[in-house]
C-alpha cells in the first residue's frame, strides 16, 4: 500500500495541463449540438413547427402524423451531425440520469439496411422498470416503466448519441422519476402565478419559474482520488488527519485558477456551449481543490435538465485532464463542503420577473405579493421545504460552519424588514387617503431604492431573498434539483391560490377595491409568517433555543425529515395540487430511505476495510520497527535503555491502545449493521443505521487520524489531506 500512495503521488507531479483550442465567438457555438427552434425552423414544415411550439409552450398533445414529421426532421438532423444512435434521457429516482441505446440501422423484410426513426420511437419507449429503485409501485403493480417526450426540453446530440429528454412512469401512469412531478409543479405555479399576476397586468398569460443553479465541486488528480478507497467508493475520506494548512488563510477563494483546473474549464465550457448550456462564471471556491460554475438563469425544467447533463459531461471532461469530480457534500473533514444554490424566481411571459420591483407603486404591490407570498409558503411548509435536500451526504453539510442549518429561516435584510413591518401596521378594511399616499409614496414606491442598498446578505441563510430572486442554500452538490424545485413550486402555488380566494372574497363581499383587498390580505401574511424571517447568525445555540421557541423544525437527520413527507398535510398539499398522488409520495420517501440506508450500510463496509486492510496492518508494522528499535538499545545498553528508550515505548503503547480500540469500533459497528439489516421496516431500518451505526463513524476516524499523526510517514498507507487538497 505504500508504494501506490507514492506512486499516485509521483504520477501527479507528472501531469502538464492539455492546451484547448478557441475558436470563434462562444455565441456562434451556443447550441450547435441542440435541436433548437433554430434548426427547427430548418428542418420542420410550417404545420409541424407550430404544433411542436404549442407542445412546448402550453403542453398540449402532439398527433401521431405531426410526431412523425418531427421524428423525421429530429433524424435528419441528428445524422448529419454524425449521430448514430438515440435514446431517451431520463431521470430515474436514482438521483441521476439514465438511458438505452437504439440505432437508428435497421433491416426491411428483403434485407435492406436503412436508417429508421419514427414518432413512435420518438414519443415513447419502453426501457424496462424493474431493476429502478420504485418504492414498491413496481410491485403493487406491473413491472413495466415507460418513458415519455418532453417537449419542452429539447433535443440534443452527446457524443454520436441523440438524446431525447423523457419522463418516466409505470405500467399504470405513477411516475418513477423526478421529472414528471418537476413538470406537474411547474404546471401548477403557471396556473396559480397567472391568475394572481392578472390582477396587476392582464396580458400575462403564463408565468415560468427560473432556476439559476451554482454547482460546486472539489477536482483532485485522478491518480491520488484512486489511491483512496474511501473516495471512490463514497465520494468522500472516511479517515484523513486535518493538513497543518487547509483553508485559514482565504487564500484560494477567488485566487489565480490552476493551469491545469483552468484546462478543464475551459475544455468543460466549450463542451456545456455546444450542449446549449448557458455556462457564464467560473472561481475558486473557499476550500483548496474547490471551484464553483454557474450558468445564467433558465426556465426552471431546463436548468434541471442542463445541470443533470453538466455533472455527467463534468465527469467525462475531468477523466480527460486526469482529474477525479467530487460532487459529495463534505468530501473532507475540517474544510467547506459543496453546496448548489439553488436561484428561484418567477417570470411572466410579458418579461417581468415578478420578484423584482418596478417604476410604479402598482408594480412594487405585485413585487410584494409575490415576495410576501413566497415567504408565507415557506412558513407554513418549512418542514416539506427541509425534507427536500435530505440525503445521507447532505447530512455531512448541513449546520457546518460554512453551509446553512438544518432549521429553515429566511433572511430578506433590514430594510426589506422595515418594509413588511410597516405593512403590519396597514389598517384593516378599507383604507384612508392618507394611508394610501402613505403607502404609495413612502412605502411601496421607495422599495427599488431599498433594494439598491441592500447587499448585507447572510451567506449561511437557507432561503435568502437577494435581489430580485430567492437562492435557496442548502441543496446538496449533487442534489437533483428538481426535488427542491419540485416542493417549492408546489408550495408557493398552493399558497398563491389560496391568496387569489381570500383577496377576491374581500372584494366580492365587502367591496374593497383591489389594491386595498391585496394590502390587507398580505398584511395578515405578514403578522401570521413573522417567525420564519431571521437575520442573525443560524449557527448559534442562541437561535436553536430561539427557533424552539418560534416552533420551528429542526430535523438535524435524513430520516427525520423524511417523517414530514407522509403527513396528513402533506399528503393533501401534494394531492390537491395535482403533484403527486399519495403512492407516488409513499414511493419516494421509501426510496429516499433506502439510498440512506445503502449509503449508510456502504460507508460502514468501507471503513472495515480501510480499518483492517490498511490502518492496523500499517500500525502495526511501525509498531514492530518501534519494538525492534527499543530491543537494539536493550542489547547495547542493557538495564540503561529505558531512558533512550522512553519516547518509543510511549509511542508503542499509544499504538497498541487506538489498535485495540479501532478493532473494537469496527467490529461493534459491524454488528450494530447486522442488528439493523434485520429490521424489516424501512424507517426502523434507518432510524437504526442513522442512531446506532453511524454514531462509530466519528469515533473509528478519530483513532484512525490519531495514528497517522503518529506513525511514520512512509508507513501510512492512504494519500494524506495535504496530497489530496495541494493541487498543482
Amino acid at each position: 500500500m505504500k508504494s501506490s500512495r507514492f506512486a499516485a503521488i509521483a504520477n501527479s507531479q507528472q501531469r502538464n495541463s492539455i492546451a484547448i483550442e478557441e475558436k470563434g465567438r462562444r455565441s456562434e457555438l451556443f447550441g450547435v449540438n441542440v435541436f433548437n427552434e433554430h434548426k427547427m425552423l430548418q428542418y420542420l414544415t410550417k404545420d409541424a413547427l407550430e404544433s411542436l411550439k404549442d407542445a412546448m409552450v402550453s403542453g398540449s398533445k402532439i398527433d401521431r402524423k405531426i410526431a412523425d414529421q418531427v421524428a423525421e426532421a429530429i433524424k435528419g438532423w441528428a445524422i448529419s451531425m454524425g449521430a448514430t444512435h438515440y435514446t431517451h434521457w431520463f431521470q430515474p429516482l436514482t438521483g441521476s440520469t439514465a438511458e438505452k441505446h437504439d440505432a437508428f440501422f435497421d433491416l426491411m423484410p428483403d434485407g435492406t439496411a436503412l436508417e429508421k426513426f419514427g414518432g413512435g420511437q420518438l414519443v415513447q419507449q419502453e426501457p424496462d422498470a424493474s431493476s429502478f429503485p420504485s418504492g414498491g409501485i413496481r410491485n403493487t403493480f406491473e413491472a413495466r416503466g415507460y418513458t415519455a417526450w418532453d417537449p419542452s426540453s429539447p433535443a440534443f446530440i452527446y457524443g454520436t448519441t441523440l438524446c431525447i429528454p423523457t419522463i418516466f412512469v409505470s405500467y399504470t401512469g405513477e411516475a418513477l422519476d423526478n421529472k414528471a412531478p418537476l413538470l406537474r409543479a411547474l404546471s401548477a405555479v403557471d396556473e396559480a402565478a397567472t391568475a394572481v399576476a392578472k390582477y396587476f397586468d392582464k396580458n400575462v398569460t403564463k408565468v415560468n419559474a427560473t432556476l439559476g443553479w451554482e454547482q460546486e465541486y472539489f477536482l483532485i488528480d485522478k491518480a491520488l482520488a484512486h489511491s483512496r478507497p474511501d473516495i471512490i467508493m463514497t465520494g468522500r475520506t472516511l479517515v484523513g488527519e486535518t493538513p497543518a494548512k487547509g483553508q485559514q488563510l482565504d487564500d484560494h477563494y477567488f485566487g489565480v485558477i490552476p493551469g491545469r483546473v483552468l484546462s478543464f474549464m475551459s475544455d468543460l465550457e466549450k463542451e456545456c456551449t455546444k450542449l446549449g448550456i448557458p455556462v457564464k462564471t467560473r472561481h475558486n471556491e473557499v476550500a483548496p481543490n474547490q471551484f464553483e460554475l454557474a450558468p445564467v438563469f433558465e426556465e426552471a425544467n431546463l436548468a434541471i435538465d442542463h445541470n443533470l447533463l453538466l455533472m455527467d459531461v463534468m465527469d467525462k471532461i475531468a477523466d480527460k485532464h486526469q482529474f477525479t469530480v467530487l460532487f459529495h457534500e463534505k468530501p473532507f473533514a475540517g474544510i467547506n463542503g459543496s453546496g448548489k444554490h439553488n436561484n428561484w424566481s418567477l417570470a411572466t411571459d410579458t418579461g417581468v420577473n415578478l420578484l423584482s420591483p418596478g417604476s410604479t407603486p402598482m408594480k412594487n404591490l405585485q413585487f410584494l405579493t409575490f415576495f410576501i407570498n413566497t415567504i408565507k409558503a415557506v412558513d407554513t411548509y418549512e418542514e416539506l421545504l427541509r425534507s427536500s435536500i435530505a440525503s445521507a451526504s447532505n447530512d455531512y453539510r448541513l449546520g457546518a460552519n460554512e453551509a446553512p442549518p438544518a432549521i429553515f429561516s429566511i433572511f430578506v435584510g433590514k430594510q426589506l424588514s422595515s418594509v413588511l413591518d410597516e405593512l403590519e401596521g396597514v389598517s384593516k378594511g378599507k383604507l384612508s387617503p392618507e394611508e394610501k399616499t402613505e403607502l404609495k409614496l413612502n412605502v411601496v414606491g421607495k422599495i427599488p431604492e431599498i433594494l439598491m442598498d441592500n447587499t448585507d446578505r447572510n451567506r449561511t441563510s437557507p432561503f435568502a431573498f437577494t435581489g430580485n430572486k430567492f437562492e435557496m442554500r442548502g441543496v446538496g452538490s449533487k442534489t437533483n434539483c428538481a426535488k427542491p424545485m419540485t416542493i417549492l413550486n408546489t408550495i408557493v402555488a398552493k399558497q398563491l391560490k389560496d391568496f387569489k380566494k381570500e383577496v377576491d372574497a374581500l372584494i366580492d363581499k365587502k367591496s374593497l377595491k383591489k389594491d386595498e383587498a391585496v394590502f390587507n390580505i398580505l398584511r395578515e401574511y405578514i403578522k401570521t409568517s413573522k417567525r420564519i424571517r431571521f437575520d442573525g447568525d443560524g449557527y448559534s445555540q442562541d437561535w436553536e433555543n430561539e427557533a424552539k421557541r418560534r416552533k420551528l423544525s429542526n430535523n438535524r437527520n435524513t430520516p427525520e425529515a423524511l417523517e414530514i413527507l407522509t403527513s396528513k398535510e402533506s399528503l393533501s398539499l401534494f394531492e390537491s395540487m395535482k403533484v403527486m398522488s399519495e403512492v407516488e409520495v409513499r414511493a419516494r420517501q421509501e426510496v429516499d430511505l433506502e439510498n440512506y440506508i445503502m449509503h449508510t450500510q456502504i460507508e460502514g463496509r468501507v471503513y472495515n476495510e480501510l480499518v483492517y486492510g490498511f490502518i492496523i496492518p500499517a500500525a502495526i508494522a511501525y509498531q514492530n520497527t518501534l519494538i525492534k528499535n527499543v530491543s537494539g538499545l536493550k542489547e547495547i545498553y542493557g538495564a540503561a535503555h529505558k531512558k533512550f528508550s522512553e519516547g518509543q515505548l510511549t509511542m508503542i503503547e499509544e499504538i497498541a491502545e487506538h489498535v485495540v480500540s479501532l478493532k473494537k469500533m469496527v467490529d461493534a459497528m459491524a454488528d450494530a449493521r447486522k442488528k439493523a439489516n434485520a429490521l424489516k421496516d424501512t424507517k426502523k431500518k434507518a432510524q437504526a443505521y442513522c442512531n446506532n451505526v453511524k454514531p462509530y463513524f466519528l469515533d473509528i476516524r478519530l483513532h484512525s487520524d490519531k495514528l497517522e499523526k503518529l506513525m511514520d510517514n512512509q508507513l501510512w498507507p492512504l494519500t494524506k489531506y495535504r496530497e489530496l487538497l495541494n493541487l498543482k
